[in-house]
């Protein structure tokens, strides 16, 4: 059962999405006492310091060729600044509410694939769009009329970006860049830029001890072993069904929000939230359709 288990993308997608509302729970309480910057920092150290020890383990090789070396670099600071923001958005927001906005990315790499490459957008695009349009201005009509209109609009940002960062994630798939490569270069920019701004803020570092540390193994951990399961459960299982899945992340960040914190959101946010999966499944299942009737 348990081998059976290992096998399935579900399980490790599901996995993922479970770690990734924990990495959300250990952002929020870290908020607290950690700057953005610092949380940002020792979220992608640890995925820096897994992946390196991959590449000496194995051998592999970091060096790329000039052009490759700009899109990892446009893909880097897209993810780091959209990082920023989510972080910004979870210690500011509901945790449902943060986590749903930055899940606008698919809505957007919609958006930036057909202005990209200038085609005419699908019926069934179209509709992605305007679902995914319906529950953002749904799921923001509260925060606006809030003095949370900032973390709000950062929150979407983050979508945004996120829809950047992907968008340059498939044209490095597409040139032959292997994932483990360009998550080391993500994790390696992101650390060395929050490093960077950790030293720029006004107040000072925090310093850790007993009563923090456990939020910052919290956080590396739970982030390491998320990226590591959702990388798993893509080179396992068919594109579409996974993408699906990864929606149950808002689910787990709801069932965390409200058992940790009480945290009750209007059921007009849950509709938004719903409208917003339904905008990346669409968006999902478009892809695949377009993919497989491209191929030979």
């Amino acid at each position: 059962m348990l081998q059976r288990l290992k096998q399935s993308s579900s399980f490790w997608m599901i996995l993922a999405c479970f770690c990734f509302g924990i990495m959300g729970v250990f952002v929020k309480m870290g908020s607290v006492q950690f700057s953005i910057s610092e949380l940002v920092f020792y979220r992608c150290i640890a995925g820096f310091i897994g992946i390196l020890f991959v590449v000496m383990l194995q051998g592999n090789t970091l060096k790329v060729s000039l052009p490759m070396l700009k899109l990892h670099m446009s893909r880097c600071v897209a993810g780091f600044v959209a990082l920023l923001f989510y972080f910004y958005a979870i210690a500011h927001l509901a945790l449902p509410t943060a986590v749903t906005l930055s899940y606008t990315s698919p809505l957007f790499l919609t958006l930036i694939t057909i202005f990209y490459l200038k085609q005419k957008p699908q019926s069934g695009q179209i509709l992605a769009i305007m679902i995914g349009f319906v529950g953002v201005v749904l799921l923001l009509k509260p925060t606006f009329e809030s003095a949370q209109w900032q973390a709000g609009l950062l929150g979407l940002l983050s979508g945004l970006l996120s829809g950047v960062a992907y968008f340059n994630v498939n044209k490095l798939g597409q040139a032959g860049e292997p994932a483990w490569r360009t998550v080391f270069y993500f994790s390696l920019v992101s650390s060395l830029g929050a490093a960077v701004l950790m030293g720029l803020q006004d107040e000072p570092l925090t310093m850790l001890d007993s009563r923090n540390i456990w939020i910052v193994l919290g956080l590396g951990v739970s982030a390491t072993v998320a990226q590591l399961a959702m990388t798993r459960a893509y080179s396992r299982g068919k594109t579409l069904a996974v993408a699906s899945l990864a929606y149950l992340t808002v689910l787990f960040a709801t069932l965390f929000a409200v058992l940790l914190w009480d945290e009750q959101l209007h059921l007009s946010s849950y509709i938004a939230m719903a409208l917003i999966a339904a905008c990346g499944i669409l968006s999902s299942a478009l892809k695949m359709n377009k993919s497989v009737s491209l191929s030979p």
